[in-house]
């Protein structure tokens, strides 16, 4: 079997992890990011020497055809990754919705064409469990995203429309493409350079404490590290085809993200907050802040991601959300990203 491997968006937080455990296993690994002036910084990251040909980079952009033919010629496999996650709201939907879904086809469309065999692509619960209301839930991967409910936040309209696109395009055009999804929930854990994802800002903000008080929200939390194992075992598992993932540790309150950090880090945690913010508060707030008004939105809710399926059929074990909050505290505090 071939070992050749295109990851797109090489760059990215789930992405960098997951080629440092792909070329550690053997494999040569193409991979794709907008601007190739970042090559270095990543080969650096990786360890890797610039004439390294186990690695190889190719500019390719999610909106743009340029690239994306060249970087999957040879390849037998593809994770495609690569897909925008905002720190804070657009202002359009579509800023999200096109890169995500227009980025995937391309990505499927140039691994077709090359004669790939399986792609795994990155969705997210995001592509599950919303639009069912307020309350207690648990989703399985049998579960979609509600787009029809009022509210739906772009990021998550982004995913399961690139997600569902994915699906009808390798049922209508894939031929004997193989191709299955790992849907993360919020992704956290160790942190190897200050150009970090967007989810690491949850963490990093408490440390900061740019947030006062704490709202009455949660996550479904998940270690980089076991995202990317799960990606793995996904690109190298018999029988894929149309495969779906949760990729989730357990449901974490706020409030005890912010208590794990206070019980370990001692004094680098000194800013982080105790303080609970009433709901009346936040959605008071919530007319002033769009940022404030997607959290309003979560009060209260408990999302309970199962990742049984992927324990069962990958044998995969997660870490603990307790271990992944630690590990990217940590790394922040050591990179000099949050002052001691």
């Amino acid at each position: 079997m071939s070992t050749r491997i295109l990851v797109t968006g090489g760059t990215g937080y789930i992405a960098g992890v997951l080629i440092r455990q792909l070329l550690a296993s053997g494999w040569t690994v193409h991979t794709t990011m907008r601007d190739r002036k970042r090559e270095p910084a990543l080969r650096q990251l990786l360890g890797l020497k610039a004439g390294d040909e186990r690695l190889r980079c190719f500019a390719a952009d999610l909106l743009r055809d340029a690239g994306w033919a060249e970087a999957a010629t040879g390849c037998s496999h593809m994770a495609h990754v690569a897909s925008p996650l905002p720190v804070g709201v657009p202002r359009d939907a579509n800023e999200l919705i096109v890169p995500a879904r227009d980025g995937a086809l391309r990505a499927l469309k140039a691994a077709r064409d090359a004669g790939v065999q399986r792609v795994v692509m990155t969705s997210s619960v995001a592509a599950i469990a919303y639009g069912h209301g307020p309350g207690e839930h648990r989703f399985t991967e049998r579960d979609w995203t509600r787009l029809e409910t009022p509210g739906i936040p772009a990021y998550v309209q982004s995913k399961t429309i690139a997600e569902r696109a994915a699906r009808d395009w390798v049922a209508r055009e894939g031929g004997g493409l193989e191709f299955c999804t790992v849907n993360p929930s919020v992704v956290l854990g160790p942190v190897a350079s200050a150009d970090y994802s967007a989810s690491v800002v949850i963490v990093q903000s408490l440390l900061q404490g740019r947030v006062p008080a704490l709202p009455r929200i949660g996550f479904g939390i998940v270690d980089v590290r076991d995202v990317a194992e799960l990606h793995w075992r996904a690109l190298t598992a018999p029988g894929m085809a149309g495969e779906r993932f949760i990729a989730c540790g357990g449901f974490t309150w706020l409030r005890d993200i912010a208590a794990v950090l206070r019980e370990e880090l001692g004094a680098d945690a000194r800013r982080v907050p105790t303080l609970q913010l009433p709901d009346w508060s936040v959605r008071l707030l919530a007319k002033l802040s769009p940022t404030v008004r997607a959290a309003a939105s979560e009060l209260g809710t408990v999302r309970h991601q199962d990742s049984s399926h992927a324990r069962e059929v990958l044998g995969w074990v997660p870490r603990t959300p307790r271990e992944g909050i630690l590990a990217t505290a940590k790394d922040l505090i050591a990179l000099g990203v949050v002052a001691r």
